[in-house]
Parts: C-alpha cells; structure tokens; sequence
C-alpha cells in the first residue's frame, strides 16, 4: 500500500514575483494667497527639500502653476498630500485662509 499522493509545487502567476506599485507624483498648486518663504518652510519640513530646491520648487509653482515636489508611493503620496493640506495658513498673508493645495498623478 502507498502513502498519499504528493503533487509538486506549482507557481501560479501571481505568486512568481512581487509586483511593484507604480510611482506617484506630489504636485503642490499655485494659488496667490502662500508666499515663497511659507512654500520653502514647508516643503523643507514635509519633504526634506534644502532651501535651494524649496526655493526652485516655490518659483516653479509660482510660473507654471503646478510642481512635482515629490514621487513615491500612492500610500505616501497620498500621506503627503494630507500633509499638505493640513500645514496650515501662511501667516505672513493676513488674507490666507488655509493650506495650499496638492493633487495627486500616476507618475507613469
């Protein structure tokens, strides 16, 4: 009498490898109502941006109305962008009502 069959191990597709999520891009919006100095702190903070690129950042918003500030996940880009609009309002502007404002793209 034999034991119990015994059947190989067989990989399905998805089990052959990870898959990687796609990139996500950050992109902070222009508005009137943020100086560059609130921009600059801000991304410095949040992203870890040195003043330069803040500052690049900052001006590049201001001209062309949108930046990528940062790619990376969807799970920490949507963090980030939480985290954007929860900064707060620029309180050099007295009109500044709130954070600016970011979207999240597939980077891809």
């Amino acid at each position: 009498m034999s034991g119990p069959a015994v059947l190989p191990d067989v990989e399905t597709e998805g089990q052959q490898g990870t898959r990687r999520q796609p990139p996500y891009h950050v992109i902070l919006l222009n508005d009137d109502d943020h100086s560059y100095e609130y921009v600059i702190v801000m991304l410095k903070e949040l992203f870890g941006h040195p003043v330069e690129k803040g500052f690049q950042l900052a001006r590049q918003v201001d001209t062309t109305g949108r930046a990528v500030v940062c790619t990376t996940s969807r799970e920490r880009a949507e963090l980030k962008q939480e985290q954007i609009h929860a900064y707060g309002p620029d309180p050099t502007i007295p009109r500044c009502q709130g954070s600016m404002s970011a979207v999240i793209e597939p980077a891809e």
